[in-house]
């Protein structure tokens, strides 16, 4: 039966593929694919936003050094009733009172907690700003696969279509040849069945190329025009030796994890010094007017307040043996996170070598299946060869030059892959045509834990210029 929407369905895909490789002109390469995902991405204005939270966290450790002010102020009633039994009255007194003040509390020594706790804070900042970079070459690496994966598919879907047109050839000659008695209704029917064996294939690949149109939308923001299929490899290290060194070195997930060990470590010393106790200065003036006495008192104190824990339930000892056990599972983190790169240098370079390899392998059997193919619809045509060797030697061939497609593609994954796991697929190290996000712009406005000021006030118009964003 004639399915006119599956037909239109594929004659769509089919337009769809030859408007890709009929318009040079407006080709797209992978590196317009980069920028765009790099502005598309909504993972990383996730991550800058947390980045600038923890800037934060060094402004709000920086303010415990601060003296801090409050205004304070109540509003109350009494009121007491006396009774005398030996003189049989009662009195009543009441008394509104409204008091406002001023509170000022200083901390002058803690140990030095606040102070380990700003350091902790700014290797924390570090830290995710590692992330950051890190999280720039996910987003990067899978529009790289995306990007590729449409070229895969597309090559996939043309090929699938030539295929078709070469079996239903194959059957039309099959049907003539039978028709003048020179094979069988078997061999008719074996192309019968190949033809719709590749007109399930196409279908197939047809599927394929829709999924990776919409993997690349969700990847780099907009559909797939007309891909250009990138000039050259991109230039990784020499050796499997140094690339290793330099993922070790630069590769923002070993940069992360060595300011969290760096943090653990202040962490553990800020636990310990909580020990030591603190002193802090407090003082405030107060007015108080009775609304009911019409009078005023005004009044103020000063004092000196010094605070050593003696005994606190084991509380203390337990912060710093906690401390101890995340600082010894950073460190831990620091070695695992080292084996990881290594390994997954390792593994992108085996896989860059094989495809390389198979690139060599599948062009060398392309030509022999070419020629194979060409012999065996020569000998067909005399009588020497049958519809179903004929059948197989096109079947080599598509699958000789399908494998070729695949390794293609593989090895640009690869290789960017390799770059990825060194640590150098940054839009910065590809020289991409973007707005580079710097994350020390906003650190330097709250480091300092501004309030009120020219600092602040810039710190709005900031905040207010990404909030638009």
């Amino acid at each position: 039966m004639f399915d006119l929407k599956a037909k239109t369905k594929r004659w769509g895909v089919a337009l769809g593929v030859t408007l890709m490789l009929a318009q040079p002109s407006n080709a797209e390469t992978l590196s317009d694919a980069l920028v765009g995902a790099f502005n598309h991405s909504g993972l990383l204005e996730q991550n800058r936003a947390l980045l600038r939270a923890a800037d934060e966290d060094v402004a709000i450790a920086m303010a415990s050094l601060r003296p801090i002010v409050n205004f304070t102020g109540s509003l109350g009633r009494s009121f007491s009733r006396t009774t005398s039994s030996s003189l049989g009255t009662i009195s009543d007194t009441g008394n509104t009172a409204a008091t406002i003040g001023i509170a000022m509390e200083l901390l002058i020594y803690d140990g030095g907690q606040s102070k380990i706790a700003i350091e902790a804070a700014k290797e924390n900042v570090l830290a995710t700003r590692a992330r950051l970079l890190s999280l720039e070459q996910n987003v990067l690496l899978r529009a790289i696969q995306a990007y590729m994966n449409v070229r895969r598919t597309t090559e996939t879907v043309v090929l699938r279509q030539s295929n078709v047109r070469l079996i239903s050839q194959e059957l039309r000659a099959a049907r003539d040849r039978f028709e003048v008695g020179e094979i069988t209704r078997t061999d008719v029917a074996l192309a019968e069945a190949r033809l719709a064996a590749a007109r399930s294939a196409l279908a197939a690949a047809e599927g394929g190329l829709i999924s990776a149109q919409e993997e690349y939308r969700a990847a780099v923001g907009h559909k797939p025009g007309n891909l250009r299929a990138p000039r050259s490899l991109p230039k990784t290290a020499n050796s499997v030796d140094k690339a290793k060194a330099i993922a070790v070195r630069n590769h923002p997930d070993m940069q992360a994890v060595k300011h969290d060990v760096s943090a653990a470590d202040l962490n553990v010393m800020r636990a310990e010094a909580a020990s030591r106790g603190n002193l802090r200065l407090r003082g405030g003036v107060n007015t108080s007017r009775s609304l009911s006495a019409k009078t005023k008192t005004n009044s103020g104190s000063v004092s000196l307040e010094a605070t050593v824990p003696i005994y606190q339930g084991g509380r203390l000892p337990a912060l710093i043996r906690q401390a101890m056990a995340r600082r010894d599972a950073a460190r831990s983190g620091l070695h695992i996170t080292k084996h990881q790169l290594e390994q997954g240098v390792g593994n992108a370079f085996a896989q860059l070598r094989v495809a390389a390899a198979s690139i060599e392998a599948s062009q060398r059997q392309i030509r022999a299946a070419t020629v194979a193919f060409r012999g065996v619809r020569e000998e067909a045509n005399v009588g020497s060869r049958t519809t179903l060797d004929v059948l197989n030697a096109e079947q080599e061939l598509l699958n000789a030059r399908s494998a070729l497609i695949g390794v293609q593609t593989d090895q640009f994954i690869a290789a960017y892959s390799a770059l990825a796991s060194m640590g150098l697929l940054t839009a910065k190290h590809l020289n991409l045509p973007v707005q580079q996000y710097d994350p020390t712009a906003y650190y330097n406005l709250v480091k300092d834990a501004p309030a009120r000021s020219k600092q602040g006030d810039k710190l709005d118009r900031v905040m207010r210029s990404l909030g638009k964003k």
